[in-house]
């Protein structure tokens, strides 16, 4: 009862502009996910784009993942560009 006349029926004038939101080119390639509830044992898995799928289960094991995961960072051919490597 308390709406304005009309103001359903009018509608609103879109434009299609680019998307603001364009990334730099830059994509995730390699997912580290920890799983730590208080209380109970945490896991982790570390997955990547080359075929990479490792996972831990246990405070100890789960730090040397992060540490694992942090090194094939550096390591990895999809994350590490071409023109920086040193050339064979």
């Amino acid at each position: 009862m308390g709406e304005p006349k009309g103001a359903a029926r009018k509608g609103v004038v879109t434009a299609l502009r680019p998307d603001p939101h364009r990334g730099d080119g830059r994509y995730p390639v390699a997912w580290l996910h920890i799983v730590a509830p208080r209380g109970a044992v945490p896991t982790a898995t570390s997955r990547c784009e080359c075929g990479r799928d490792r996972s831990a289960v246990g405070h100890g094991r789960v730090l040397a993942l992060i540490d694992d995961h942090a090194a094939h960072r550096n390591a990895c051919p999809l994350c590490t560009p071409l023109e920086g490597r040193a050339a064979a």
